[in-house]
């Protein structure tokens, strides 16, 4: 008996439609999440199911619902574990679950175990991530401390400059020593590695050394120009009155 030999506008048809009930089994819901399509169906009953979650060596028991998915019940294991929802992975029956899986189409029931481990590449992640928040926070102190010393520094600027506004002439040495302890604080500046929030800072303290030190070279000039102050003391003298003293000579 001879078979009719399917043509290939057959075979593409019958493969578009398997692709396409095959897509009809997954709905997009409003959160972005990906989930098996559910039919419709009034006699399903909605309930509530406590699940044994085990990790490691930690038990929790966490309460959801019957039409949940995976991908709920790890958002719901956030809170409990301190885990992000992409750094979760749920094994049920022995197999791994995927987000957009509903409980009760997997035939999860009341009081079922369901295992939780992390996954290994987020801890990774997670190790790299301390490590840079780690980095970050030694260069905001360090940061730190060098505005304190700035802000007594600059305090000690403003002292001179008042002076030498006044007339008063300040040793040179001091505007010299000032400019030198300023510049020791650029060199600490400079040898911080810092990026994002903590390279700001540290431009602005950076700003604020070159700003100091361009106003004390300002001062500089304006102190040479002032003429120290010479005290002189005169002396007022006084002549003495005649001596007429007259002595008397006794036996």
């Amino acid at each position: 008996m001879m078979k009719k030999k399917p043509s290939a506008r057959e075979n593409s048809s019958s493969s578009t439609t398997a692709a396409r009930e095959e897509e009809s089994e997954w709905e997009m819901r409003p959160g972005g999440m990906l989930v098996q399509k559910r039919t419709t169906n009034t006699d399903v009953v909605t309930r509530n199911l406590r699940l044994r979650i085990a990790y490691g060596a930690l038990r929790y028991e966490i309460c959801v619902s019957s039409i949940a998915t995976f991908g709920e019940v790890k958002k719901v294991l956030s809170g409990e574990t301190g885990l992000e929802v992409d750094e979760q992975r749920l094994l049920y029956r022995g197999k791994e679950r995927e987000n957009g899986e509903y409980l009760d189409v997997c035939g999860v029931k009341d009081r079922s175990k369901v295992v939780l481990i992390q996954d290994p590449s987020s801890i990774e992640r997670r190790f790299i991530q301390m490590r840079i928040n780690a980095k970050i926070q030694t260069a905001h102190r360090a940061i730190n401390n060098v505005a304190v010393q700035l802000d007594q520094l600059a305090d000690q600027v403003s002292a001179i400059e008042k002076s030498i506004s006044n007339g008063v002439k300040v040793p040179e040495v001091q505007i010299t020593t000032l400019i030198e302890m300023l510049m020791r604080q650029a060199i600490k500046l400079e040898s911080i590695s810092a990026e994002g929030d903590a390279s700001a800072q540290k431009n602005l303290q950076g700003k604020r050394v070159q700003k100091c030190v361009e106003k004390l070279d300002q001062l500089k000039v304006s102190n040479a120009r002032i003429k120290p102050v010479v005290v002189t003391t005169k002396w007022e003298t006084f002549d003495h009155p005649p001596s007429s003293t007259t002595w008397e000579l006794f036996d």
